[in-house]
């Protein structure tokens, strides 16, 4: 089986926060307020070697999120893709400490009181809910995997910077264009 990851070229990333909108507008059932899974990040803003990068779950094949969650609610699937449970969440905040890209998220409700339940990318595989059953779309959001289909926000990247599927593919792509852009010993 394949397995399913995330890539984005700094290169063509452009800023408009496309992702973003693309990935709120597919998911909106599921997201609380406060909860944004997909964010454009920009390093040296307004300086010479400004970068923009779309950041969200990495679906790390050692993910730091499971190896801390006292209430095991991380799983991986067959396509390595890491989701979790919502239902065995306990809202601890481990995982939001643990993972250095930030994408374990809970809802702003207020100033002070508890967690509720953890929310992050599911690189649009749903969760463990029948899928596309109704349950499904409003705790986890689409499930495009289901359908044979690429994440909202991939494919909706209108510089196609951010690439996602079968790793091994992405990385192909990826190395093309960087051999493209002359780079030394790219091929």
């Amino acid at each position: 089986m394949a397995t399913m990851k995330f890539l984005c070229d700094t290169k063509r990333c452009i800023e408009c926060n496309g992702c973003v909108t693309a990935c709120k507008n597919e998911n909106d059932s599921a997201l609380e307020w406060g909860i944004q899974r997909r964010r454009v990040v920009t390093i040296n803003d307004g300086q010479r070697g400004e970068a923009s990068i779309s950041v969200a779950c990495m679906h790390c094949s050692d993910a730091p999120c499971m190896a801390v969650c006292p209430a095991n609610c991380f799983y991986r699937t067959d396509d390595g893709i890491v989701l979790h449970n919502k239902d065995a969440c306990i809202g601890c905040g481990y995982c939001l400490y643990a993972c250095p890209f930030g994408a374990p998220q809970f809802p702003k409700k207020g100033a002070f009181g508890s967690r509720g339940k953890m929310d992050k990318c599911t690189f649009c595989a749903g969760g463990p809910e029948e899928n596309h059953s109704e349950a499904e779309r409003q705790k986890y959001g689409s499930n495009r995997i289901a359908e044979g289909k690429l994440p909202m926000c991939a494919e909706l990247c209108a510089t196609k910077a951010l690439l996602a599927g079968d790793a091994e593919i992405v990385s192909n792509i990826f190395r093309e264009r960087v051999a493209y852009r002359g780079a030394k010993n790219a091929a």
